[in-house]
């Protein structure tokens, strides 16, 4: 549980250059928080002795392009395009998105330039931008099946690939609260906002004065925090469209709309015992999670994307950590304080306006070959270290955020609910919470700044 102190001296160091990263490469991706694409992980072995994936051999010698928007995982797709090569002869080249680029940004210049990528893993939003104009229907391929409940549909087709399945909520360090309550820690048998509150005070109480850390980036508050007020209008991504239009048009008054006060009252109470209190907007993701292995804090406000963070501070795949849910009000039968919100947070586009019959079948045998090949499932979960949208994939992921959000799906105790929004979404009311994260603002000025956001949209 305990980590060395050296490694907080080596981490302070790198705080500058990792914070760059992620502030540059998470902007386009509300979901997923790329970390230092360079980062040496650990890696499971991969068994490539069984293959019973058919092959089209017609297909050896094309070459097709992946446009890559999650940084993290850059050197793994890159391995598994290796592999799929050896085995089918069709040659995957993976291109990253330049740090500070918009995905959605470079996508759109490369068909302006006549040479877009084959494959582009891109955010729904922009999947659904780009889809009935750029992309290949994709409704009639087999994989579908095993991806039922993650699939992104535009006026009833299906034009993109789930690629995984992320989640978020508040972490929390399970050894860290026993060791401090003195007891044994049973996260289920938390189920409102006022039984949290309590075990606050407790940990306070305790030794632990703010439990809580708290990020201050405008991505973090105005997309993972803020799109609760829409996700958890009915947890369903068409309930979110609905209350988001129904915002839009004016339908929907904030001031009197439970979500928005019931969202409120749990972000207070994230705020009362922030880590960071005293300096919000001066507080360091890095050492977010070094806090939360030492035990200067017992919960952290992130996804299982976080994994790796943790891991550079010292918590191992064996450690518990886990999630508890955003709880946002008192009643137990609430989805919202039983459910984790886990959903499909990329998307691959096939591009179908430019890329020979050739190169799309290739491009389809790839994805296929993700969801059906022995190795390609592997490879998703084992050298991707992502959460499989896919049903029959039998691999569980190994690290214990990305566990937890698995099972959760597994057993039906995570609602899938995205919210499709504006680009600028996160930038400019992730400014607003800033300055209401800062006390610099009430709620009163908070929803008037997403009413006039919501008001300026088309």
């Amino acid at each position: 549980m305990r980590k060395k102190a050296m490694t907080r001296i080596i981490a302070s160091g790198l705080t500058a250059v990792m914070m760059t990263t992620m502030l540059t490469g998470c902007r386009f991706g509300f979901a997923s928080d790329p970390d230092d694409p360079n980062e040496v992980v650990k890696e499971e072995p991969i068994d490539t002795s069984v293959d019973t994936f058919a092959y089209d051999s017609s297909l050896n010698g094309t070459s097709i392009t992946l446009l890559n928007s999650k940084a993290e995982i850059q050197v793994a797709l890159e391995k598994m395009g290796a592999e799929f090569e050896k085995k089918s002869g069709v040659h995957v080249e993976v291109m990253p998105v330049t740090d500070g680029d918009s995905p959605y940004t470079k996508v759109v210049s490369m068909y302006n330039s006549g040479n877009p990528p084959t494959l582009s893993i891109l955010d729904t939003t922009d999947v659904i931008a780009l889809a009935e104009e750029k992309a290949a229907d994709l409704s009639d391929e087999e994989w579908t099946k095993e991806a039922e409940g993650y699939l992104t549909e535009v006026n009833g087709r299906v034009y993109s690939f789930p690629l995984c399945i992320e989640g978020r909520g508040l972490i929390y360090n399970k050894a860290v609260i026993e060791e401090a309550l003195g007891r044994e820690f049973h996260p289920e048998e938390i189920t409102t906002l006022d039984e949290f509150t309590e075990l606050l005070d407790e940990l306070a109480a305790a030794g632990i004065k703010k439990p809580v850390s708290l990020a201050k980036e405008d991505w973090s508050l105005g997309a993972h925090h803020l799109q609760y007020i829409y996700e958890t209008y009915d947890g369903t991504s068409g309930g979110a469209q609905e209350v988001i239009e129904d915002i839009k048009t004016g339908k929907k008054d904030l001031e009197s709309y439970d979500r928005l006060s019931e969202f409120l009252d749990m972000f207070d109470v994230l705020k009362k015992y922030n880590v960071a209190k005293g300096d919000p907007l001066g507080a360091d993701y890095d050492e977010m999670a070094i806090d939360l292995v030492d035990g200067k804090t017992a919960f952290w406000f992130n996804g299982n994307w976080a994994w790796p963070n943790l891991s550079e501070a010292g918590a191992d795949n064996e450690d518990e950590y886990g999630f508890l849910p955003y709880f946002m009000n008192n009643d137990p039968d609430d989805f919202v304080n039983q459910k984790i919100q886990g959903s499909p947070s990329k998307q691959v586009m096939l591009d179908g306006q430019i890329a020979s019959e050739k190169e799309q079948a290739a491009a389809k045998e790839f994805l296929n070959w993700i969801v059906y090949s022995e190795i390609g499932q592997q490879m998703l979960v084992k050298t991707c270290n992502v959460i499989p949208p896919f049903a029959n994939n039998p691999y569980e992921p190994g690290d214990p955020l990305s566990r937890d959000i698995y099972e959760r799906v597994q057993s039906g105790e995570a609602f899938n609910a995205s919210a499709i929004v504006p680009n600028d979404h996160w930038s400019v009311l992730g400014a607003a919470m800033q300055k209401y994260l800062a006390d610099r603002s009430d709620r009163e000025e908070l929803t008037e700044s997403i009413e006039k956001y919501w008001a300026e949209q088309e």
